[in-house]
């Protein structure tokens, strides 16, 4: 029986719904204000009854793991959904293809397909996000990205009607993903090789090892901050005008990789996004290079 906060955009729904819910907890930064709405839906199908029966006017974000994402202090307003472990499965399908749904966790795929001697999805293991954010932005790690192995996906609409499409039909691109506005992803199925040699979870132990040897791992941080700009690194650029340790209020440019910032403690969203800012400035003053964010930051600031 669904737990009430508040009035419900339509009857027969199983899910959670809640009021001003503090989204702080649900960011890797620790970082967010509340949302004016907040709903878990219970799975696939009442999660569409929901969406069919928002009135037309009402914002809606998803919300997953919370990485490569910063919530303003201010909150968000309108209605987050949250579809965490009620859209979190993952299958087989024939024999070298795996279908996950948006709120399974890239590293829990990365495990399942290794186990399952499939190979290719390995570099998921180094995403910290949800295969519904993977398929979002085309999400990479270790030199392969989502869309390399993504083969067909499910959508749902703002009217909460599902749809298969093939993976050919978005306009993909480096950290992007056409998809059309008010429709967003449920599942992924990909498409991988055979590995007979069962050797996927030593490979995944290997790329993770070399990530912890260069990027501050155990720290409160949402992954690369930045996109790479065209045939170079951000971090190259930002570690050359001096940054790494630059500190505005609790945010901290990471003195292992410049590419990331840290929750230090007491950070707001504010502190974060001066802190970006500046080495936006920074960079284009000295390097000439105007670098685009790879975080997405939202809601309103306080």
């Amino acid at each position: 029986m669904m737990a009430v906060a508040g009035p419900l955009p339509g009857q027969g729904l199983r899910g959670r719904l809640r009021l001003a819910h503090r989204l702080a907890r649900h960011t890797v930064w620790g970082i967010g204000g509340v949302a004016e709405r907040f709903y878990e839906p219970a799975d696939v199908a009442d999660l569409c009854r929901f969406l069919a029966g928002l009135p037309a006017h009402e914002p809606v974000f998803w919300l997953g793991l919370g990485s490569n994402l910063l919530v303003r202090d201010g909150g968000i307003r309108g209605t987050v959904l949250h579809p965490g472990a009620a859209l979190g499965g993952i299958e087989r399908i024939g024999e070298r293809g795996v279908r996950a749904q948006a709120g399974a966790p890239c590293p829990k795929v990365a495990r399942f397909c290794a186990r399952a001697r499939l190979g290719g999805a390995e570099f998921l293991a180094g995403i910290p996000g949800t295969i519904g954010g993977a398929l979002t932005m085309n999400a990479g790690a270790f030199g392969a990205e989502t869309y390399g192995i993504a083969m067909r996906v499910e959508t749902v609409s703002r009217a909460g009607e599902r749809r298969g499409r093939a993976a050919s039909e978005f306009e993909i691109g480096y950290r992007h993903v056409g998809l059309p506005a008010d429709e967003w992803f449920l599942a992924g199925e990909f498409a991988l090789h055979a590995d007979a040699g069962g050797g996927g979870e030593a490979r995944i132990r290997e790329l993770l090892a070399r990530r912890a040897q260069s990027q501050p791992i155990g720290t409160r941080n949402c992954g690369s901050v930045f996109r790479n700009p065209p045939g170079d690194h951000a971090a190259r650029l930002i570690e050359q005008c001096g940054l790494k340790g630059e500190r505005i209020g609790g945010a901290e440019i990471s003195r292992k990789h410049a590419n990331f910032i840290i929750n230090t403690g007491q950070a707001s969203a504010a502190d974060v996004e001066a802190l970006i800012e500046r080495v936006m400035e920074r960079v284009e003053r000295a390097h000439g290079v105007v670098l685009v964010p790879e975080v997405r930051i939202v809601g309103e600031r306080a």
